[in-house]
């Protein structure tokens, strides 16, 4: 389903709702209410003409109105009637969260239904649900607005709420992922020809939450351009209490000679976090069949790259044996050399913020 799918789907259903709000100004309820209904049946005339189906959601959505607008003339209270929006979404909302909270895939089964032949691989799989996830968490935000607002607020502030607030919250919903994927394109595709000429590792792009988005060279994250990938980290610790760094080679684009986390990686594109962490513990400092303990983790931003850093913890320091030149160097430091020397650009910037979240978990 493209994006804008289901947009175009609620926009027709709604129509009806501005009808009476605008004629309810003029002419008052009643008059409002006939005049949309009779915009909501011509509407389905027009589908089913057109079309030849049935437009339930636009059904729905008049047979609501007439019904509620009904009750507030008979009980002269509009409560009612001002809460019909909120109602029909509470719809919307619990098909979503049926989708997403339970094995049955309703979005997911009326996809397949309505676009024959549709096909999604695992990453657009993976941006369909998050898609359907943000739309539940936005129309759940606008029921709690209109539901305010039929209590609290003018009727003025009310029709804003529960009519044109909906249109701008999804307009500036899919916008916004109109252009994150357009920016997204042009990274992962528009790739220079210096770059397309090399063999090169390819990473993972990805969302803060760790979620996969697409895939880039390894190069074109190295560019400053905020293409936030992942890596691993691991803090090895002996018996006393100390914890082991690297050395960081003089030829390093990255803080050259500096002393930093043990190991320290990138993920592969098609790698899961574990098998990086063991590919790197091994290449860097020759770590095979430990324990490691995940601690959790955060974004990294420097002026060349955007990391989203997944640091481990481990006490197998017995198996540590450097035997590549990746690692010039190696050794353990005690908590009071390390904390002598912070801030004196012996380690790195980033070993000096995660050792500050070490100790946080250390106090709890």
């Amino acid at each position: 389903m493209k994006q804008g799918d289901l947009f175009k789907k609620l926009l027709p259903g709604f129509i009806p709702l501005f009808v009476f709000i605008i004629a309810d100004e003029w002419w008052g309820m009643k008059v409002g209410i006939s005049v949309a209904l009779a915009f909501g049946l011509g509407e389905m005339l027009i589908t089913w003409v057109r079309e030849k189906r049935l437009d339930r959601f636009i059904l729905l959505d008049t047979v609501l109105l007439v019904l509620l607008s009904g009750i507030s003339i008979i009980l002269e209270n509009e409560i009612f009637f001002k809460l019909k929006p909120a109602l029909i979404e509470s719809i919307l909302a619990g098909i979503l969260a049926v989708s997403l909270f339970s094995p049955l895939d309703i979005v997911g089964a009326l996809t397949r239904k309505y676009m024959v032949g549709l096909e999604m691989n695992q990453q657009q799989e993976i941006h369909f649900k998050r898609n359907i996830r943000n739309l539940f968490y936005l129309v759940t935000f606008h029921i709690l607005l209109v539901t305010y607002s039929a209590f609290y607020m003018s009727k003025e502030a009310w029709a804003f709420i529960s009519g044109g607030l909906f249109y701008l919250l999804f307009i500036l919903y899919f916008g916004y992922e109109y252009l994150k994927t357009k920016k997204m394109h042009r990274l992962t595709h528009i790739v220079s020809t210096d770059i397309l000429d090399q063999e090169q590792e390819w990473l993972p792009i990805v969302e803060a939450d760790g979620r996969i988005i697409g895939k880039a060279p390894r190069s074109l994250c190295h560019r400053g351009d905020r293409i936030l990938h992942p890596v691993v980290h691991l803090h090895v610790f002996n018996s006393n209490g100390y914890i082991y760094l690297q050395k960081r080679p003089l030829d390093k684009l990255v803080q050259p000679g500096k002393w930093d986390t043990a190991v320290g990686g990138h993920v592969s594109y098609g790698e899961d976090i574990e098998t990086a962490l063991r590919r790197e513990s091994y290449e860097e400092i020759g770590l095979e069949n430990f324990s490691a303990k995940p601690l959790g983790f955060y974004r990294w931003d420097t002026e060349i790259e955007s990391e989203l850093v997944y640091y481990f913890l481990s006490y197998d320091f017995q198996k540590i044996r450097l035997h590549t030149e990746e690692v010039i160097e190696g050794k353990f430091w005690s908590p009071a050399q390390i904390e002598k020397n912070m801030g004196k650009s012996i380690f790195t910037p980033n070993f000096e913020y995660e050792y500050q979240l070490l100790l946080t978990h250390k106090m709890n």
